[in-house]
């Protein structure tokens, strides 16, 4: 939802739904911008055109909108790796696939990669319990590719999937990071280009390389 949307929301009454989707949308604007300790649910109402009792129905607290704004954006980048691993047969495809799921995630103009990335409130157990739990959905994901197509078993395929993520977020955040200088789509194939030349040498069944 744009700004322009949310002006045209504000004495609206809107479906539970919508409502919801519409608060958490502002929260994105506003966490992604300021940060956790520096953002505030006065902000986040005034934006939104609701008042604050409207806004604490739908999440009690800064916290709880937070968490629920963390767990979308998490499962954001869960659907799309499990895509970008389904979207074909071919091993090569499949990592280059991968690193594109990652530079896509990280350029969406929403943001919402910071809050995964670079929360600044992962000292808060609930905020870690999430991230580590997307990270290990995605390298579960990967992993489980890994070894159905390789002779390694469950725990050296899983350790690989980390590192190919490890790999696709840290490239995909220092490509963005030095301003996005290089095209995205030369930059996400470099990367996949240094992946793809570590995972092939690993043996599929029959001895031949993935």
């Amino acid at each position: 939802m744009t700004v322009s949307q949310h002006a045209r929301s504000r004495g609206v009454r809107l479906p539970r739904s919508e409502r919801r989707a519409q608060l958490l949308a502002v929260a994105r604007e506003v966490f992604v911008g300021c940060g956790y300790h520096a953002s505030s649910m006065d902000e986040i109402a005034e934006r939104a055109g609701v008042s604050k009792p409207v806004l604490y129905q739908h999440f009690p607290g800064k916290l709880d909108l937070y968490l629920a704004l963390l767990d979308e954006s998490c499962a954001s980048l869960v659907v799309g790796v499990d895509a970008s691993l389904k979207s074909t047969q071919d091993n090569h495809e499949r990592v280059e696939a991968l690193l594109a799921a990652y530079f896509a995630f990280v350029d969406d103009p929403d943001g919402a990669f910071r809050l995964v990335f670079e929360s600044d409130l992962t000292q808060e157990s609930a905020v870690r319990a999430i991230i580590d739990d997307v990270n290990v959905r995605c390298a579960v994901l990967v992993g489980s590719v890994i070894a159905d197509e390789t002779e390694l078993d469950e725990a050296q395929a899983q350790l690989l999937g980390y590192g190919l993520i490890g790999l696709a977020q840290t490239s995909a955040r220092a490509w963005l990071a030095a301003g996005a200088v290089i095209p995205r789509e030369q930059a996400q194939s470099i990367a996949a280009s240094l992946a793809w030349r570590g995972i092939s040498d690993f043996p599929r069944g029959g001895h031949t390389r993935i």
